[in-house]
């Protein structure tokens, strides 16, 4: 049974509600970062340090509910890509797809369909 683990942030956007939580879920070896909201400067590390809180040997970073993204946040998976070689999987909304495609980033072997 997957063990889960809040690891909810919320970032203050200037007085706006929050726009941005990630959390995780263990399953064995097995992490599911679930990220919502905007994804950008000031929340990509937030996104990176959920990811490396808990160990695992496959990694799913679920941003089907991510509307805004960014350099930082293409930087942040990136990055996560090199952590986890041949185990990371990211599921992308439709605009986290087209920013990955505008970037060059549409063909790695990470990234699941939109």
């Amino acid at each position: 049974m997957p063990q889960a683990l809040c690891h909810c942030c919320s970032v203050d956007q200037e007085g706006a509600s929050s726009v941005f939580s990630a959390t995780a879920e263990v399953d064995g070896d097995h992490l599911r970062v679930t990220v919502a909201g905007e994804v950008d400067m000031a929340t990509a590390d937030t996104m990176f340090q959920t990811v490396l809180r808990e160990p695992a040997r496959r990694v799913t970073l679920d941003l089907r509910a991510v509307t805004f993204f960014d350099s930082a946040a293409i930087h942040a998976v990136v990055r996560l890509a090199q952590r986890f070689p041949g185990a990371l999987t990211v599921l992308p909304s439709r605009q986290v797809h087209r920013v990955l495609e505008i970037s060059g980033l549409g063909g790695q072997d990470w990234l699941a369909p939109a």
